[in-house]
């Protein structure tokens, strides 16, 4: 019997990378997942099947984090299988690596509208529609505290998106809804390996305290955890889920 036996989560961008090996986790502890992906159907059925030949249950949906008319009507398909919807992962996100003098307003709108502003009104939302004790988890990053040359946008997104976390925490916890983030380090991810030169990754494993690139889903462990009941006493909090890159 899984720990999430009965409940219904929703990741965003769920297809790939740490989103899917969220979702493979959290559908292989009980819970019934729908997750978005933005183009890569593909990969998203993938993920499906997977996780039915695992004996759990996944559901894909379409959808663009950065747009919001979709909102409510995702959370509604989320909390169909079920009837209630109890976890809410906002994991998609977009990274364009480009020094600040070449941003343009519309990457910054890009980039700030789907790492910021879609999370924000779905988080908004999620409060508005989970019963008491659930959970809220968002994915940011550890350049949030170690920024880099380039990383702008990206990880300015994010440190607003762990801001905004820890006043959720405040606003939701009178109904025992925690909201964390969870900061991963270098990961084994398409978007690690693409803004990584093979020289950058060297160092950052030398770095790191246990000597490796980190695998999606021992971030996904750290996930669980926050989306389980053991955390019922955890919120407002970072999660630095890097294998000791910052220490």
């Amino acid at each position: 019997m899984g720990v999430l036996d009965g409940k219904a989560a929703l990741v965003t961008g769920g297809s790939r990378g740490i989103g899917a090996a969220i979702v493979r986790r959290l559908a292989a502890d009980g819970a019934v997942v729908t997750f978005t992906y933005k183009s890569s159907e593909a990969a998203a059925a993938d993920v499906v099947a997977e996780v039915k030949a695992a004996g759990g249950e996944a559901i894909a949906v379409q959808s663009d984090q950065a747009d919001l008319t979709g909102v409510d009507e995702l959370f509604e398909r989320a909390a169909e299988p079920t009837g209630t919807l109890d976890i809410f992962v906002c994991n998609a996100a977009q990274a364009k690596v480009q020094r600040i003098a070449d941003v343009t307003e519309a990457d910054y709108d890009e980039v700030f509208g789907a790492n910021l502003k879609g999370p924000f009104f779905a988080i908004q939302r999620a409060g508005q529609v989970l019963p008491d004790g659930g959970r809220i988890i968002a994915l940011s990053t550890l350049n949030t505290a170690v920024p880099g040359p380039g990383i702008s946008l990206y990880a300015g997104s994010k440190a607003a998106l762990e801001l905004f976390v820890r006043v959720a925490a405040r606003e939701y916890g009178a109904r025992r809804i925690t909201v964390n983030a969870v900061s991963p380090g270098a990961t084994d991810t398409d978007m690690f390996h693409g803004a990584n030169p093979p020289e950058a990754k060297e160092r950052l494993v030398g770095i790191t305290a246990l000597g490796r690139i980190g695998e999606p889903a021992e971030v996904a462990d750290v996930v669980a955890f926050l989306a389980g009941p053991d955390s019922r006493w955890v919120t407002g909090q970072n999660l630095r889920a890097t294998g000791g890159l910052l220490i």
